[in-house]
């Protein structure tokens, strides 16, 4: 159940309420017992979901899964890795005036 914010547009009394989402809102200020509170819209905390279909990659196209495949084999004499594949160097070169890099 989530953590609804209110205030009220009488005497300023902000306050916090734990609700069932189909709980109807708050409209009488616990401060001055005037109804004109309404609720905020509230930053609100992390959603949790639980169980499969909630990850973007639970829904990867085939195609997409077999190019991942493949682009994670690479060639068997290819040892680069991630970050000098960026910046197209690579280790051991003993390069120092960047001529080798693209």
């Amino acid at each position: 159940m989530p953590t609804y914010e209110y205030e009220c547009r009488n005497c300023g009394h902000a306050f916090e309420r734990f609700q069932s989402m189909t709980a109807r809102p708050i409209r009488t200020c616990p401060a001055c017992r005037k109804r004109s509170v309404r609720r905020l819209i509230g930053v609100g905390a992390g959603l949790i979901f639980k169980g499969s279909g909630f990850y973007s990659t639970d829904y990867r196209s085939e195609s997409y899964k077999k190019a991942a495949k493949k682009e994670g084999e690479g060639a068997p004499g290819d040892k680069k890795s991630s970050s000098d594949k960026a910046s197209g160097e690579s280790k051991g070169s003993g390069s120092q005036n960047g001529a080798d890099s693209a």
